[in-house]
């Protein structure tokens, strides 16, 4: 079995991505957005983070976090999430994926697959680019022409804020924009 080694960064930033089981479209539903919603909250009060940035796409979701100073234990809180989330779907009717006989010996369920990816964010460069990872995400998998037309997504406090134009890698007017380079986070993110 392998051995997975966690980054160890108190107090650090981190990119995560989390994917549903077999990549089921769970969160194109506005019920089950909402009890992730909620997931996400309830740990935040037991298991302190930012948010940084997110997107949530129907099969998976990224998430730019930082820690309090001192805590480098990110993966609690993606146990915590998960967890919550997995409970408050199936008591709410959700069905599950279809569990080989290794998932049901170890009474994991099949909502989410059982890893997830991370990344220590190392610079502002580095945070700079999986930002935009983050917002450019639901016009890679092509949900959207532009990143303003996802609803499920930081970006739209970005443009709040001034951090983003809201135009930014924007196809509205039918001119072909500037794809950023992510094959690397991509990758990475196991997409």
């Amino acid at each position: 079995m392998p051995n997975y080694v966690r980054a160890f960064r108190p107090g650090g930033t981190f990119f995560l991505t989390l994917v549903t089981q077999r990549r089921a479209t769970l969160f194109a539903d506005p019920g089950n957005r909402a009890l992730l919603h909620g997931a996400i909250a309830r740990c935040q009060l037991f298991h302190p983070f930012v948010i940084d940035a997110i997107v949530l796409l129907p099969d998976h979701l990224h998430l730019l976090i930082t820690l309090p100073e001192g805590d480098a234990d990110f993966s609690v809180r993606i146990g915590h999430i998960k967890a919550r989330f997995t409970r408050d779907y199936l008591a709410s009717g959700g069905a599950e994926q279809l569990r080989s006989a290794s998932r049901l010996r170890q009474r994991a369920r099949g909502v989410w697959q059982r890893r997830f990816w991370e990344h220590t964010v190392r610079d502002e460069e580095d945070l700079r680019r999986h930002l935009d990872y983050v917002h450019y995400n639901p016009v890679k998998h092509e949900y959207v022409a532009c990143p303003h037309a996802w609803p499920h997504s930081s970006f739209h406090r970005f443009v709040t804020e001034k951090r983003y134009e809201k135009g930014w890698c924007c196809r509205c007017d039918g001119k072909p924009a500037t794809e950023p380079d992510f094959e690397d986070i991509a990758r990475a993110a196991g997409e």
